[in-house]
């Protein structure tokens, strides 16, 4: 196995490089995510994946100019290319001309691999056949966030606002919520679901406070919008965090929220429910359709409906033992494990190198080439 990093870094996200496990090859194309340009792409790929010799290619998606230049590069050289994909048939509305060039593109695809019934059908309504399909996109290492989130419940509470812990009577009793803040993620929504939510509950700083980590373009709106809803001592904001600082908070709170108005799946949700939280989740995100269960391990809402937000926290904080939903939620991930993501793999490359090699027409290339030199990196 060779894992292909597009960039070393990216103007979105401020993760630090990973640790490479033991017997897995990994190569970076780029220094820059956001200067590459695909001729720029194809030299990467030549000089750093076409010595690894590989029996197929899978790609993430067909939005970025990497995914495309990848499937380009494998099947002008005989590689098969599978499609790793979440989306789904309702993410945004679907408009004819779109989707036949989409079909144009998926000429260069053998097999498909994906999550759930609704995105392997959007992947037939692409020309995937049926059997071309397999199950196991979206995982996360649940071992890895049980068993630390696990560690942080007899560790000191993490920070809130200014680096100051939060109270320890807060532990096992704060909604947390990870995101980028951009508009998508629905952060001003939450916001005034919570100040719904704290009607009547008094000022008790412990009393399910909110922690929004993470940053972006919207930090300084939300700010001004806790201050206007009067939630300074309820709301925090810390920033973002590494992955190996999420567990001290997964492992210390009481509920997850992810609130996003569009979200193919949201695998952050993944981590909380690894971490063993009961979760309130938007039914626009590809996730709450696999990963939630209404009163079991949680609560799924209306993107656009304050009142079901804020009627699903009350929901949540008038539990009085909230360990059935909390063993609900690592039994319902237990489903979407890297297990599961290893055998799809397997099945879908097997499939792949079986199948008659892709002989993409000139309309196709024409429209992959046109799409590769638009789209983002």
């Amino acid at each position: 196995m060779l894992a292909i990093e597009r960039a070393s870094t990216s103007a979105l996200y401020a993760w630090d490089s990973p640790e490479v496990p033991a017997g897995l090859a990994r190569v970076v194309l780029s220094t820059d995510k956001n200067t590459a340009r695909p001729a720029d792409i194809f030299a990467a790929i030549e000089a750093k994946v076409a010595p690894f010799r590989p029996d197929a290619v899978a790609v993430p998606g067909w939005s970025s100019n990497m995914a495309l230049a990848l499937a380009s590069w494998s099947v002008a050289r005989g590689i098969p290319v599978i499609a790793m994909s979440e989306t789904n048939p309702w993410d945004f509305e679907r408009k004819w001309g779109t989707e036949y060039l989409k079909r144009r593109i998926f000429e260069y695809f053998a097999a498909g691999l994906c999550t759930n019934d609704g995105q392997a059908e959007y992947l037939r309504t692409l020309g995937l056949p049926r059997d071309a399909i397999f199950r196991g996109y979206n995982v996360v290492d649940n071992d890895y966030f049980s068993a630390k989130a696990a560690l942080a419940k007899a560790a000191p509470m993490p920070a809130g606002d200014d680096g100051i812990p939060l109270p320890e009577s807060a532990r096992g009793r704060y909604f947390l919520a990870s995101n980028r803040f951009i508009p998508k993620k629905n952060l001003a929504l939450m916001l005034e679901a919570y100040a719904r939510f704290r009607n009547g509950r008094g000022d008790d700083p412990a009393d399910w406070p909110l922690i929004l980590l993470g940053d972006g373009e919207l930090r300084e709106s939300l700010e001004r919008q806790r201050r206007a809803l009067g939630l300074k001592q309820h709301v925090h904001m810390p920033g973002f965090r590494q992955y190996d600082e999420l567990p001290a908070y997964y492992g210390t709170a009481g509920c997850f929220v992810h609130a996003s108005t569009v979200e193919q799946w949201g695998l952050v949700v993944n981590e909380a429910m690894a971490a063993g939280l009961p979760v309130i989740v938007s039914d626009r995100c590809g996730c709450a359709h696999v990963l939630v269960r209404n009163g079991v391990n949680g609560f799924t809402f209306p993107p656009h409906d304050v009142e079901a937000l804020t009627n699903a926290m009350k929901d949540i904080a008038a539990v009085e033992d909230d360990s059935a939903m909390r063993e609900a939620s690592v039994g319902l991930v237990a489903e979407c494990a890297p297990e599961r993501f290893g055998r799809g793999m397997a099945g879908a490359a097997r499939f792949a190198v079986a199948a008659p090699r892709a002989k993409p027409s000139l309309l196709a290339r024409a429209v992959t080439n046109f799409a590769m030199r638009r789209m983002p990196a």
